[in-house]
């Protein structure tokens, strides 16, 4: 049965248009070609970077924080209460009103003591502002790099100037790749696209396209980390500026030239020499989804840049979690005789401090 499955998985049919096959992809004459089993080495490479995001964000990313002012704040841990643990793992994190009214009962507690919880509660599962630097630096340091190794890789290369040159050879294409792994439920879809299209683009030889794809999307990541760091750090006038910077290289890089350079080359030229094949359409197809994330992600961008431009407030990020407070509570006792804070509460859920603004997340 496996023996079957693989052979339909591997029919040059699938992969190649008619004439062409997995002989054309050989080793001879001293060129080396791209091999499916290579992908195997992406695990200890994978195993690899995180040892060293470890290593980064302890011994660089930590002091550099410290240097801007960045400290380590410690939130108020929940006095343990089982019957609220548990709801709060196992059914929601937000209760209703009518939950509430439930839980006030099998604790004993007033509403306001359980909203605070709750409140109390999603902050502790939330990473501090050195906790985001820290991952921000680290994803900045991380996509520099890239775009720079990407930069280098490519510069020499014709298929960068002209894009047609991608398919020049194909499938015994000879390139010099540089592999670079792209960093909720947008990410997620995200993700499961880029890692197919580089596997997909590995094993076909795609290895042209697959570079020039990563290179356009390696080229604004890097900024808009920055913009994070700043952020988290407060200084609020260089995140804006630079924010604004990214957005324009976004919408440059993703909704012009990756549509109508990029994919008008996947998808409008390689039919003048080959007739379509199922990877030509499963190819494209993943550059579809990706180009719907850019305009969905392109909205959000723009939406900030002009709130930004228009009353020159801090850069918001829409898709970010507030933090929750209670600092102007009045404080009551519970029924154990702790002292706790009575704050007000909106149908169940936290109402939230107004002077704390969404971050860039």
């Amino acid at each position: 049965m496996l023996e079957w499955v693989s052979e339909v998985f591997w029919h040059e049919r699938l992969w190649f248009p008619e004439g062409l096959g997995w002989a054309d992809l050989e080793d001879r004459d001293g060129r080396v070609f791209a091999k499916a089993r290579d992908l195997w080495a992406v695990l200890p490479i994978a195993v690899l970077f995180l040892i060293i995001r470890q290593v980064f964000e302890r011994y660089v990313a930590t002091p550099l924080a410290s240097l801007l002012g960045l400290k380590e704040t410690v939130r108020r841990r929940v006095t343990h209460n089982l019957t609220l643990e548990s709801h709060y793992c196992n059914t929601t994190k937000n209760p209703t009103q009518s939950s509430v009214e439930k839980l006030c009962k099998q604790t004993g507690w007033t509403e306001p003591q359980v909203q605070r919880w709750f409140r109390r509660r999603r902050n502790q599962d939330r990473p501090n502002l050195l906790k985001k630097f820290r991952e921000a630096s680290w994803r900045f340091t991380f996509y520099l790099l890239a775009f720079i190794g990407g930069l280098v890789a490519l510069i020499d290369k014709p298929w960068l100037y002209d894009l047609e040159e991608m398919w020049k050879g194909f499938p015994a294409l000879v390139s010099s790749v540089s592999c670079q792994t792209m960093d909720f439920k947008e990410q997620v879809i995200h993700h499961m696209a880029t890692i197919t299209l580089i596997s997909f683009s590995w094993c076909v030889n795609y290895t042209r396209a697959g570079t020039l794809i990563m290179f356009i999307h390696d080229s604004a990541d890097y900024l808009l980390e920055s913009a994070k760091m700043f952020n988290y750090a407060r200084w609020k006038n260089a995140c804006n500026y630079i924010f604004i910077l990214f957005a324009a290289i976004f919408i440059v890089t993703r909704l012009i030239i990756f549509p109508f350079r990029i994919m008008y080359c996947t998808w409008v030229y390689p039919v003048t020499l080959y007739p379509p094949f199922f990877v030509y359409y499963f190819f494209n197809g993943l550059l579809m989804v990706l180009l719907c994330l850019h305009i969905f992600w392109a909205v959000l961008i723009v939406r900030l840049a002009f709130r930004f431009l228009s009353s020159n407030s801090s850069v918001e990020d829409e898709r970010s979690d507030r933090e929750e407070t209670d600092e102007s509570e009045e404080e009551e006792p519970l029924k154990n005789g702790e002292i706790q804070k009575n704050g007000p509460a909106q149908n169940g859920h936290a109402t939230y401090n107004n002077n704390h603004s969404k971050k860039t997340e």
